[in-house]
């Protein structure tokens, strides 16, 4: 084995042992979580804390929290206990991340924090931990070894740590009900804030920008019409122009490859019947979902009214990332 493919299989490795121990966490979850949710649930903000690269996971999750709604701070243990524990107020919840449940700046904290009548939820490495006997809640985040080839460098434990902690920004989203109309609340700009305030009508082709056929037209006429409107499809109608199938650009090349002689064929030939469709109201996210969240990925989706089945056009991957582009 050379060098390269050394540093390759151990990499890979190291992934590999990482969603390992992310999912030996996944079984660890108990009720523990549904505890700690209700008291997120009820805090008036939730303060993250963690030192070293316990405290980059934490302002992470602090970051996630936020971004579903829940007021959320990153709060550095030691400049905590010189002036910044005013940011802690009654009724707030203190998230701890610890890998060792021992680090003594957290330790430091606690009675500190107890005396403001706060609650306390470990995310630790530890269950045995003088920290996990302090807080009110431990959430597991064991591993039982790091994925770099030495075992010491706070890899898995790092990725399970904040594996922990979407769990709980998850469990807490659950709890709350948050929506997709929620959350754009908090993401009104980039690509996630397009896509999740654009609907599928502002911004699919229709009309004559579409390739409009029946079943019954040859092969090559269904060719022209996706060279003369180049969206990489077809929609195949039906006279009261429903839906019957998509004809593909893929559909047209394994056409070619299993036929010597394509004269004969037809757009029912070809096409894909009962393809994946989305309704003119469905927001751009959800399209770009059922498009990239399946097996085989696709660039394409027909627009359905649902009330009377009719087509009304097609929307593309490109379309939805070529408006926020301009």
């Amino acid at each position: 084995m050379t060098d390269q493919q050394q540093w390759l299989a151990d990499a890979r490795a190291a992934m590999e042992m990482e969603a390992e121990a992310v999912l030996s966490a996944a079984g660890r979850l108990d009720n523990g979580l549904c505890r700690a949710v209700g008291l997120l649930q009820s805090a008036g903000k939730v303060v993250v804390t963690g030192m070293g690269k316990s405290g980059y996971i934490a302002a992470k999750i602090a970051a996630t929290l936020r971004s579903i709604g829940t007021p959320a701070v990153f709060l550095h243990p030691t400049e905590a206990m010189h002036g910044d524990l005013g940011i802690c107020q009654q009724g707030d919840v203190v998230l701890m991340i610890s890998k060792s449940g021992s680090t003594a700046e957290l330790l430091d904290l606690v009675g500190p924090l107890r005396g403001m009548g706060l609650h306390l939820v470990g995310i630790l490495g530890n269950l045995r931990s003088p920290l996990a006997k302090e807080t009110d809640v431990v959430l597991d985040a064991s591993v039982q070894k790091e994925a770099d080839p030495n075992g010491f460098v706070p890899t898995a434990s790092a990725a399970v740590a904040l594996s922990v902690g979407h769990a709980l920004t998850v469990g807490l989203m659950s709890a709350r009900g948050v929506t997709a109309e929620q959350f754009h609340r908090y993401h009104p700009s980039g690509q996630l804030g397009h896509n999740l305030r654009m609907r599928v009508r502002d911004v699919m082709h229709c009309n004559g920008e579409v390739a409009w056929v029946a079943a019954e037209d040859t092969l090559k006429h269904v060719v022209i019409e996706m060279s003369q409107r180049p969206l990489g499809a077809a929609c195949v109608l039906s006279p009261r122009k429903q839906l019957l199938g998509l004809v593909t650009d893929g559909d047209v090349r394994r056409a070619l490859q299993a036929h010597d002689d394509i004269r004969t064929l037809c757009a029912r030939d070809v096409m894909t019947k009962s393809p994946a469709t989305v309704a003119p109201d469905a927001l751009v996210h959800d399209a770009l979902r059922l498009m990239e969240d399946r097996p085989s990925q696709i660039s394409v989706l027909p627009v359905v009214d649902r009330a009377t089945a009719e087509c009304l056009g097609l929307i593309r991957v490109h379309d939805i990332y070529h408006v926020t582009e301009s």
